[in-house]
């Protein structure tokens, strides 16, 4: 089919501003390896909310879209696509998979020109790399399938590829949205215990013991000091004196990593999902490093999405995974601004979709 003149997307144009639904131009042709996708579902990750905010600092790319995990029908392909095809199914992911890496995307907007990356989702329509998407079942359940692009994967991989969590290891999740929750019920489903979820909001903490923490802990107005108590507490009554066998940080706030650490046994693992704010330095004395412990940062759970999904996607239409119950909230695309302020005032248990107008059901 023609590629569509126009589409409509949320734009960032400027840091710490609202993301604004524009109309925007689209190119007249792909290229070789690009893909054309009609998204469906978008999952919001916090990824995008640290983007808007400038964590990593100045942001050359401005006005540019957002977004990297999303449902989707391959609409057309570029010269020497050959792993999905028209018509096809697929998970957008951020993470690369089989193919072509092409070039980005330009849209246009008013004469400006807009800026993409290989991946973007946060539009009705995305042009992306080959290496992004990934081709799941015809009849998959399209909102859930949009999870495979991020929370899933980064979750579950972070559990098998980063901490390699063993039977009866007690873990410690830090922070229990979209990816948190499904490290919670990853590391339940290799039998860790205890599986001790701590969170800010007792939503998202009622949804951890859904998926399999053993323990919850609200840090909410807490010191840090009251809050190891607590979770010691729990490791001591269930035999884990010594400390944490895997403490996994998804807030990327210093004090808590520097927490983590300190509590973790003597050759306990350390993984750091969360990336602190450019300029927030972590203190730490590193000699247990050199003893058996181990510091990590993960990038999405070193996940492997062409081989990653289709097993994910198996166990969830298996029932051996809960999925459906991490979506808790949906929003059109012109809603996208509260959706996100949602998410920032923790009224957002799980994940949060953002559908789009025509969702090709």
């Amino acid at each position: 089919m023609a590629i569509p003149k126009t589409m409509r997307a949320a734009v960032l144009t400027e840091l710490r501003t609202p993301l604004q639904v524009v109309e925007l131009a689209m190119p007249e042709a792909l290229a070789a390896g690009q893909v054309l996708v009609k998204i469906h579902f978008s999952g919001i990750c916090g990824s995008q909310l640290g983007e808007i905010d400038g964590a990593k600092g100045e942001d050359k790319f401005l006005p540019h879209l957002l977004g990297h995990e999303a449902s989707g029908t391959v609409l057309e392909v570029g010269a020497g696509v050959r792993h999905v095809k028209i018509g096809d199914k697929v998970v957008l992911h951020w993470r690369k998979g089989l193919g072509i890496e092409s070039e980005t995307p330009h849209y246009g907007w008013d004469g400006r020109k807009v800026n993409a990356g290989w991946i973007t989702t946060f539009n009705e329509y995305a042009i992306v790399s080959e290496n992004r998407v990934t081709a799941i079942p015809p009849d998959s359940d399209l909102e859930v399938a949009a999870l495979f692009g991020c929370a899933v994967t980064t979750g579950f991989g972070i559990v098998e590829n980063n901490a390699d969590v063993r039977i009866g290891q007690s873990v410690v999740v830090y922070g229990s949205g979209g990816v948190g929750l499904n490290i919670v019920q990853a590391a339940a489903l290799v039998s860790a215990y205890p599986v001790i979820a701590v969170d800010l909001y007792d939503g998202k903490l009622e949804l951890a013991k859904r998926m399999g923490a053993t323990h919850v802990i609200n840090a909410n107005g807490r010191a840090l000091d009251d809050i190891r108590v607590d979770i010691q507490r729990v490791l001591d009554q269930t035999g884990s004196h010594i400390g944490a066998d895997v403490f996994i940080d998804n807030t990327g706030v210093p004090a808590v990593i520097e927490m983590g650490y300190a509590m973790t046994k003597p050759q306990g693992t350390v993984t750091l999902v969360g990336v602190p704010r450019k300029g927030n330095n972590v203190n730490l004395f590193s000699l247990p490093l050199h003893f058996g412990k181990t510091l990590s940062g993960s990038h999405g759970g070193e996940a492997v999405p062409d081989v990653d999904i289709p097993r994910y996607h198996n166990m969830y239409r298996a029932g051996r995974i809960a999925l459906r119950e991490l979506i808790t909230d949906c929003f059109g695309l012109d809603e996208i601004n509260e959706a996100i302020a949602a998410m920032r005032d923790g009224k957002v248990r799980g994940r949060c979709l953002v559908r789009m107008s025509d969702q090709g059901r």
